[in-house]
């Protein structure tokens, strides 16, 4: 069981509050009998606020909508049966295409920053998660640092020791915060122009972008997910075969809410003869073959090699590329095409591809599907905070190894240039240090105590298409300077280690400077849309 700190509410909060959340005092819960806009515009504000998604509604939204005529619904209750129609075509004839019509809102709040990989798994599922660079975290819930707090240990002889550690790196966390944050102020001067407000915000952001390292993957965060019957099943199934507690647990409390919204879609996660052989299937092979990778690469010397390397791609892409740009248009076979296309010279080339892509006159126009037939494979080594960024991207395949602190870890100038460095190096080694003390007994729990700022490896593989997306807007000037790093290390690999230039050359909305203050920008557009004040 989870240790959750509930929130409290008054009998009139808790009146409206049971028409539109499935429960009022538990961590998993669903919205329902809300517009979709409503429910869009809520999980769009959550990622940016450190209230809970019951406290916001009620802050935020609750005044500007019509509920009375809501009056006599409780969404408490749940679903007595789901409609006939539904059992029989979902249930009885296996048509797994009807879970892909209903879909569910579901806030998933105080996990840890373990539990959130897992829950961001789904390909075909979105999600917000709590972000780090606008809410300070050294903020107690319950009267106490937020990081979760697994019941195992705190009842092993680590208990206290665990508690100990974790509150003194949320304690340098908030040291670093306000130093960090007064150093940027002092250096960095206030625009004329920009209120007080923006000046603030961005250079706030700033220090928090540069302290989150510090914090522990233990750390609590809300998640909302949106997502099909069909996309929560499959998340469903892998949660309850995965070999972390916590990931266990949440999927039985998501499971029990989702059957209040949509139960007929969920009845065979649990069912031994079907969701279960699932779980077990996944969980037999994930075991077996972690026994086998690790008697072949157990205590093996890790080798030294760039922090991101392009580790696969295809010579010849841009023949595929243009091949693909002509298929739709012809009515040919494509071999007669590419057969065409090998014989073209290179105006030929140029002009083809630069009809294709267009003049782009902002990021979101994407050149079409033909990019996708080009594919690129890189293997990273970074810190944990960009990692967690960019395994938010779902049109792509990564795979990722586990936390530890053996790979190092990265403290930003920032630190340093605030006097700081000593506090954060002196964080780093608690964490090194709890992550050795719980890793024998505890070994899945173990990366709870490690700080964000360490380095950890794993493989991102997209086709070209996706890596203009992908690239263009991490490499924008608000994004953070840990994975903007990565993302333009990768367009100069396309560029120049693979040879593809063409694919290099349309993303036009690359950004290779960055600002002194990464949010100004942003916070000024926000202000703008705010009106004067």
């Amino acid at each position: 069981m989870t240790v959750y700190v509930p929130e409290e509410y008054t009998e009139s909060e808790a009146d409206v509050l049971r028409r539109y959340f499935t429960n009022l005092d538990g961590p998993v819960f669903a919205l329902v009998n809300l517009p979709e806009v409503v429910k869009g515009a809520l999980f769009a504000r959550y990622s940016r606020s450190p209230k809970s998604l019951r406290r916001l509604f009620l802050d935020e939204f609750v005044g500007d909508l019509d509920i009375s005529g809501d009056i006599t619904v409780d969404a408490t209750v749940g679903l007595e049966r789901a409609e006939e129609l539904y059992e029989k075509v979902f249930f009885e004839y296996g048509d797994d295409s009807v879970a892909q019509l209903g879909g569910v809102h579901l806030a998933c709040e105080q996990a840890s920053n373990i539990l959130t990989k897992v829950l961001e798994w789904g390909r075909l599922m979105s999600y917000l998660e709590q972000s780090t660079r606008y809410i300070s975290y050294d903020a107690r819930l319950g009267g106490r640092f937020r990081f979760y707090r697994d019941p195992a240990i705190l009842s092993s002889r680590f208990g206290t020791r665990y508690v100990g550690d974790m509150d003194r790196m949320f304690d340098s966390y908030s040291l670093l915060l306000n130093k960090v944050t007064d150093h940027v102020r002092a250096t960095v001067a206030r625009e004329p122009g920009d209120s007080d407000f923006v000046y603030r915000s961005a250079t706030r952001a700033k220090a928090l972008d540069a302290v989150r390292g510090v914090l522990p993957a233990a750390s609590l965060s809300n998640v909302g997910i949106y997502g099909s019957g069909q996309g929560f099943e499959s998340l469903l199934v892998r949660m309850r075969s995965h070999p972390l507690p916590e990931a266990r647990h949440y999927a039985d409390l998501m499971l029990h809410e989702l059957r209040k919204v949509i139960p007929s879609f969920l009845r065979r996660v649990d069912l031994a003869d079907r969701g279960g052989r699932w779980s077990n299937y996944l969980g037999s092979t994930r075991e077996h073959t972690s026994e086998l990778v690790d008697s072949l690469f157990g205590g093996a010397p890790v080798e030294q090699v760039p922090s991101v390397q392009l580790v696969d791609f295809d010579p010849d892409a841009e023949d595929k590329l243009l091949a693909a740009i002509c298929y739709p248009l012809t009515h040919v076979p494509e071999q007669q095409i590419a057969e065409r296309v090998r014989q073209l010279g290179p105006t030929e080339r140029l002009a083809l591809l630069k009809a294709y892509v267009g003049e782009r006159e902002n990021r979101r126009h994407k050149p079409g599907r033909a990019f996708e037939r080009v594919d690129y494979r890189f293997d990273v080594l970074s810190d944990y905070g960009a990692f967690r960024d960019l395994q938010r991207h779902r049109m792509l395949t990564i795979e990722w190894q586990t936390l530890t602190p053996n790979h190092g870890y990265v403290r930003p100038e920032l630190v340093e240039e605030a006097g700081m460095a000593e506090v954060f190096d002196d964080a780093m080694a608690r964490s090194a240090s709890l992550y050795d003390a719980l890793k024998e007994e505890f070994p899945l729990q173990a990366p709870y105590a490690v700080c964000m700022a360490y380095r950890m490896r794993y493989t991102m593989q997209f086709n070209a298409r996706e890596a203009i997306h992908l690239l263009e807007l991490r490499s924008s000037p608000q994004g953070h300077p840990s994975y903007r790093r990565i993302v333009l290390e990768m367009h100069r690999l396309i560029d120049e280690q693979a040879g593809h230039r063409a694919v290099a050359s349309a993303m036009t909305h690359l950004t290779t400077e960055a600002p002194e203050l990464e949010r100004l920008a942003a916070e000024r557009r926000a202000q703008a849309r705010r009106g004067p004040t």
